[in-house]
């Protein structure tokens, strides 16, 4: 089978869901020939409603909870997915900011950004190989950050978000070669500053989202639909020679 020509009847799980980048992914990919697997770990109500999206586009989907730091709940993740017998997508998207600086990060703390990041990601791709490794058209994109990059943030710092997203790109790039024999693609992609949904939890003040902004050439904050755009893409049938990249999307900060 041609993979250029297979775009259809495709099963895709995508974690942290709920809101931002994961919801407006999901409702980028709703269509009639798409399962979607909605997982978040606490957000019912917002997991819902961007059920109730995918299926207004004709979309199926499934809502999956749980945290990504327990270890037995990735494996029950794509255990549920593996009913739809197929897996064509997983987006590891699930994670927090912890803008806790390094001299008071207690063991504890950079402990549960690690569980949660690095090795949710690790738990989530060992239990799915097998179905990725199957897939006509297998697509992995993990969501990391600037963070894991570039360290001035206007007095704000991030170690622990940083060491689990540059571990989460590490195992990633591992990945990639482990799949690379079965036609299966592995990314990062790494938002710089992205806009919160109203209500939202942010890592950062008003003042700070202003200040960052002024720093970026595009002179703006991205929006959770043009991360979502590059996701998109990534899992497509076009993205077919792309593997082993950390792609930014950062609006020229990293220039």
């Amino acid at each position: 089978m041609n993979p250029q020509n297979e775009n259809r009847n495709r099963t895709i799980l995508v974690t942290g869901a709920a809101s931002g980048i994961g919801a407006a992914l999901c409702r980028r990919l709703a269509a009639p020939d798409i399962t979607l697997f909605i997982h978040t770990r606490a957000n019912r109500t917002g997991a819902e409603e961007v059920a109730r999206a995918v299926e207004a586009k004709g979309g199926r989907s499934h809502l999956l909870l749980g945290d990504l730091a327990d270890t037995g709940v990735a494996a029950d993740l794509i255990a549920s997915v593996a009913s739809e017998g197929r897996l064509d997508g997983l987006v590891a998207n699930a994670g927090f900011a912890d803008k806790t600086p390094l001299a008071s990060l207690e063991d504890d703390a950079l402990a549960h950004s690690l569980a949660a990041i690095t090795g949710g990601f690790h738990r989530l791709c060992r239990a799915a190989m097998p179905l990725l490794q199957a897939a006509e058209v297998g697509r992995v994109v993990a969501v990391s950050s600037f963070v894991a990059h570039r360290f001035q943030l206007d007095g704000v710092s991030m170690p622990a978000s940083a060491a689990a997203k540059a571990g989460l790109e590490a195992l990633a790039r591992a990945l990639a070669v482990d799949l690379a024999p079965h036609g299966v693609t592995v990314n990062c992609v790494a938002p710089g500053y992205v806009q919160k949904q109203a209500g939202a939890h942010a890592a950062l003040n008003a003042e700070s989202w202003r200040r960052a902004a002024e720093r970026i050439p595009l002179g703006r904050l991205g929006q959770p639909d043009e991360i979502a755009a590059l996701i998109e893409f990534l899992l497509s049938p076009d993205a077919a020679y792309i593997t082993g990249q950390t792609i930014h999307a950062d609006g020229g900060m990293g220039l």
